[in-house]
């Protein structure tokens, strides 16, 4: 990075750069509004047809953004990756340049200070969490989802992950996420999450041979890693969306976890029959027949990583809905519990 764009970088901060990115004037298409979505990483701003994110610069275990090159490479990541399962959807990373003037622009003629990942804005009626909201979705819709994955899962690159770090891991979740409810959730959170915790626990050292059979079998890839009804386009091609970019050792995993997870999410919206749909397909599919109490593993500890994600939230300044982040953690353990107690079967 030069002085000079290191000095404009260090003089535009983050809510210049929101403000900015929130008119319509920026754009080169020049939409009637701009929509903007705060998560825990991004700002997304949603024009008539297009979607520019921009990360934020924050550094935390496993990434860092604190730096507009690292925020480059960064999006470039997000491409390539995306790009997997949603080619048409991922159009590029722009710039976000300032003159001399103190002007910023999109993909101006001035330094580059910032970059944001341009996305074809998808229809919102076809997302899967909107159909599972509206009650609305469909058997063959979810065959379709289940063959773009198996498809996907088939020719993914392959990864060796060691036996003793792959029980690590899990050993790992239990204890961060233990520590996260204990800190910022209620005497029944807790409660909840101690009991999660045992059983995953107890599963890993008394059935270890069913996830090491998995790593003895071949199974592991590099996935999604974030694989939620959200991130879901349906259609006869169904596009997924918003991988998890920046942490590779989160998407390495067997490829049952990744529909476990998903079954789990739409669980959390009342949509209990898709997991048999999705299973049932990629089994058929793949001849990959993993045993239902591994499939309940899987989801027991999405759930309870979730919980932990949600009750977070409260340690961000400012804290975005107070009320909403207990409540979603306890829909997560309260989903963890249930599929916990089928773990000895």
């Amino acid at each position: 990075m030069s002085d000079c764009q290191g000095s404009a970088q260090r003089e535009i901060g983050i809510d210049r750069k929101v403000a900015f990115l929130g008119t319509s004037a920026p754009y080169p298409e020049r939409p009637s509004r701009v929509e903007r979505i705060e998560t825990h990483f991004s700002w997304v701003f949603l024009t008539d047809r297009y979607v520019y994110k921009l990360k934020k610069p924050l550094r935390g275990e496993g990434f860092d953004f604190s730096s507009s090159e690292a925020r480059r490479r960064n999006a470039e990541a997000e491409m390539r990756l995306n790009r997997r399962l949603a080619r048409d959807v991922y159009l590029g990373v722009v710039p976000l340049t300032i003159e001399a003037g103190r002007d910023l622009a999109i993909a101006g003629p001035g330094v580059a200070i910032d970059w944001l990942v341009k996305m074809v804005r998808l229809p919102a009626a076809r997302m899967l969490d909107y159909r599972l909201t509206c009650e609305d979705w469909h058997r063959a819709d979810i065959c379709a989802l289940a063959d773009r994955l198996a498809r996907f899962f088939a020719t993914a690159r392959r990864v060796n992950i060691r036996a003793p770090a792959y029980l690590a891991r899990f050993r790992a979740e239990c204890r961060e996420s233990r520590r996260a409810l204990q800190s910022s959730g209620g005497p029944e959170l807790q409660h909840a999450a101690q009991y999660v915790v045992r059983r995953i626990e107890a599963f890993v050292y008394c059935r270890k041979h069913l996830l090491l059979q998995r790593l003895d079998e071949g199974r592991f890839v590099e996935g999604h890693g974030d694989l939620r009804p959200e991130h879901v386009c349906l259609g006869p091609v169904p596009q997924i969306i918003d991988c998890l970019e920046f942490r590779a050792d989160l998407r390495f995993l067997d490829p049952v976890h990744e529909l476990a997870f998903l079954t789990m999410e739409c669980e959390r919206m009342a949509a209990h029959s898709i997991g048999r749909v999705l299973f049932g397909r990629y089994r058929l599919r793949t001849n990959d027949s993993p045993a239902p109490v591994l499939i309940n593993f899987y989801k027991t500890i999405g759930a309870l990583i979730r919980a932990r994600i949600a009750i977070l939230h409260l340690q961000e300044s400012p804290v975005r809905d107070r009320t909403k982040w207990p409540k979603r953690a306890a829909e997560y353990l309260a989903i963890a519990t249930r599929t916990a107690q089928h773990l000895d079967r």
